[in-house]
C-alpha cells in the first residue's frame, strides 16, 4: 500500500471538488429582472410563482414562502394551533434548529432516539414518550431519506398528535411515491445556502389544510388577514416574508432541479454499493419505501474495532488528508445535550423552567438516546 498522505504521501485526490452553490447566467437574469421591475419585497409576482409551482411539485394545495427553513418549522407549529407548553417529540439526532423552533413556539420539545439503519427517528422511541401534554411529533427526513411515515402517522392518529414533517433536506424525497413534505398536517423546507436549491435563505411550508395555510401567511405577515385593511392585524404575526430577489434565485434553482436530483441518486447508489464492499464501512439502508432520497449528503456507519481501534476523528483526518475535503462527523452531541439545553440558557422561552415531565420539572441531563449517541460520538461518517 502507498504511504496515506496523513503521514507524508501522496494524496489519492488533488483535484478540489466543485464549489457551492452552482449558479450560471439565468440567476443573474432573474435577479436583474426583478431589480429592473422597482418591486424588491411585498406585492410582487415572484414569491407567489414560486409557491405555486413547488407546491404543485409536492402535490400539496397550499404553500408559503418565508424567511427561512427554522421559521418554517416555527409557523408551522403556531398555525397548527397547538397550546403552549404542550410537549412536540423531535429526533435528537438532527440539526438544533428542529428543536429551538419548538421553544420558539413556546413548546417543550422531547427527545426521542432513532433507526440505526437511517438516523431518523424511532416511532417506537418516541411512542415511550407520551404524556398527556404531547400535542405533535416532528419527524426529520434526515439526508433526504424519508423516516417511517406509516409508524409516525399511525403513532400520531392513535394519540391525536398533529404530524410536521422537517423535510429541511428532503426536497423531492418520497415515501412510496408520495413526496416528502406531503405526509402530514404540514412539512417544512429550506433553502439555506447549502441546500441543493438555495438561495441564500428561505424557507416554505406545505400543507393541504386551508386554516393551517391561512394562519401561516397571516403569522409570517405581521399578523394581517387576507381580505383585510393593511393596517388591519388579527393575529400575533412577524415580517418573516421571503423577498421577491430571493424568489427569482430559488425558482431558477428549482427549475433545474429534476436532473440533478436524478444525478444524485445515480451517484449515491454508486456509492453505496462500493463503499459496502470495505470492510468497517456500512452506508446507511435506504428503506424500499423510499422511492426517492435527495440525497442531501451520504451518512456511513463507522466501526474502529475494523479499524484496528482507530477513532472516528482520526479516521476523517485521514481522509481529509487524502483529499476527501467533504468527509466529517457531523452533529458530534446529541441536541439535549446542548449547553442552552442543559442550562436552560432560553432566554424569555421559559416554559421548560418549570414544565413537569415524568413526574419531575423536565431535566435534559437525564435523557438517554443510546443510538443517537453512538452516532454522534464514534459510528457517523457524513
Amino acid at each position: 500500500m502507498s504511504k496515506l498522505a496523513i503521514n507524508g504521501g501522496r494524496p489519492v485526490r488533488e483535484t478540489p471538488f466543485p464549489k457551492w452553490p452552482y449558479w450560471d447566467a439565468n440567476e443573474l437574469k432573474a435577479v436583474q429582472e426583478v431589480i429592473h421591475s422597482g418591486v424588491w419585497g411585498i406585492n410582487g409576482s415572484r414569491v407567489r410563482q414560486f409557491e405555486e409551482k413547488f407546491s404543485r411539485y409536492l402535490d400539496c394545495t397550499h404553500g408559503i414562502a418565508m424567511s427561512s427553513g427554522t421559521l418554517a418549522l416555527r409557523a408551522a407549529l403556531v398555525a397548527a394551533g397547538l397550546p403552549a407548553g404542550c410537549e412536540v417529540i423531535v429526533p435528537a439526532y438532527t440539526f438544533v434548529a428542529t428543536a429551538t423552533a419548538v421553544l420558539e413556539a413556546n413548546m417543550v420539545p422531547v427527545f426521542a432516539d432513532i433507526e440505526p439503519e437511517t438516523c431518523n427517528i424511532s416511532a417506537e422511541s418516541a411512542a415511550a414518550l407520551i404524556t398527556e401534554n404531547t400535542r405533535a411529533i416532528l419527524p426529520v427526513h434526515l439526508a433526504g431519506v424519508p423516516a417511517d411515515m406509516d409508524g409516525i402517522n399511525a403513532l400520531a392518529a392513535k394519540h391525536s398528535l398533529v404530524v410536521i414533517e422537517d423535510a429541511c433536506q428532503a426536497w423531492g424525497s418520497e415515501y412510496n411515491g408520495r413526496k416528502a413534505g406531503s405526509l402530514g398536517a404540514a412539512g417544512t423546507f429550506s433553502f439555506q445556502s447549502s441546500k441543493h436549491i438555495t438561495g441564500g435563505e428561505g424557507g416554505f411550508v406545505s400543507t393541504n389544510s386551508e386554516k393551517l395555510a391561512e394562519n401561516c401567511r397571516s403569522f409570517i405577515n405581521c399578523g394581517r388577514v387576507r381580505g383585510g385593511l393593511w393596517h388591519e392585524h388579527g393575529i400575533l404575526g412577524g415580517n418573516y416574508r421571503l423577498s421577491e430577489l430571493q424568489a427569482a434565485v430559488i425558482m431558477t434553482q428549482f427549475e433545474r432541479y429534476e436532473p440533478m436530483l436524478a444525478r444524485r441518486q445515480e451517484a449515491a447508489a454508486f456509492l453505496r454499493r462500493e463503499l459496502a464492499a470495505v470492510e468497517g464501512i456500512s452506508p446507511l439502508n435506504l428503506p424500499s419505501y423510499a422511492t426517492a432520497s435527495s440525497c442531501h449528503f451520504l451518512i456511513l456507519r463507522y466501526d474502529q474495532t475494523a479499524w484496528g481501534g482507530l477513532s472516528k476523528d482520526r479516521f476523517i483526518k485521514a481522509l481529509n488528508a487524502e483529499g476527501i475535503q467533504p468527509a466529517h462527523g457531523g452533529y458530534y452531541i446529541p441536541i439535549y445535550r446542548q449547553k442552552f439545553l442543559l442550562e436552560k440558557n432560553v432566554g424569555p422561552y421559559e416554559r421548560i423552567h418549570s414544565h413537569v415531565f415524568h413526574g419531575g420539572v423536565i431535566d435534559y441531563a437525564k435523557f438517554s438516546c443510546p443510538v443517537a449517541e453512538r452516532m454522534t460520538g464514534s459510528e457517523a461518517l457524513w
